[in-house]
């Protein structure tokens, strides 16, 4: 592959001509416009899917900060017919083929009440690629992230169906004590990863946690 050169403009600042050369340059953004996928994002998910089999034939998965969409597209083809994918954001996602897109604030407790309904029960993979816009400063660009990741947490516990998984996005130095202690009480197993799709200058890394043991006042009654 050629690498493509942007040149300076005095319309643009240097930092977006850096970006514009790195878009243009790479390789998952040219790899997510061939294969339809509305970002260089859904690599991620198609890389974390490969190493541990989460998107499963026929699941119910709940796609939490789904806009653009990217995430969505990848659990629709990976689910198949049968499977039921529902994607909420607090901003409006473009519709997903095969994927049912709600707009939401996830601290509401109806929104996820609203998705469980969407999915006919009891979600078997819950996701979260959420991440806030970031100011540079890395201690307050971690406790923004880390919120995002406990509000991903609480929906997850709240909708996961036993032997769930969950996936969430958090910040290199990995998730935050009392939230990993909390993953480590409901699920069999907690790993962090970072997919080769993760850009290396990123400190973004996954936390990976399988297999959910929901509590007493969790389960099922009947």
């Amino acid at each position: 592959m050629l690498s493509v050169t942007v040149k300076s403009s005095s319309k643009r600042d240097p930092g977006s001509t850096r970006w514009l050369q790195r878009q243009l340059n790479d390789p998952y953004v040219q790899a997510a416009k061939a294969q339809g996928f509305r970002s260089r994002a859904a690599f991620k998910l198609v890389e974390l899917d490969d190493r541990f089999r989460l998107l499963r034939r026929g699941a119910r998965v709940l796609d939490l900060g789904a806009a653009p969409g990217g995430w969505t597209q990848v659990a629709v083809q990976r689910v198949g017919e049968g499977g039921r994918i529902v994607g909420v954001d607090i901003l409006p996602t473009e519709p997903v083929s095969g994927a049912t897109m709600m707009q939401g604030d996830l601290t509401d407790p109806a929104v996820a009440d609203a998705a469980v309904a969407a999915l006919g029960g009891k979600a078997e993979l819950v996701l979260s690629d959420m991440a806030p816009n970031t100011v540079g400063h890395a201690a307050t660009d971690h406790i923004r992230i880390m919120a995002l990741a406990e509000i991903a947490a609480d929906v997850a516990l709240s909708v996961l169906a036993p032997g769930g998984a969950f996936v969430c996005k958090v910040l290199q130095g990995g998730t935050e004590r009392d939230m990993l202690a909390m993953l480590k009480r409901h699920f069999a197993q907690v790993r962090h990863a970072k997919p080769p799709a993760s850009r290396k200058d990123s400190a973004e890394t996954y936390v990976v946690a399988q297999g959910f043991r929901p509590t007493q006042d969790q389960a099922p009654q009947g």
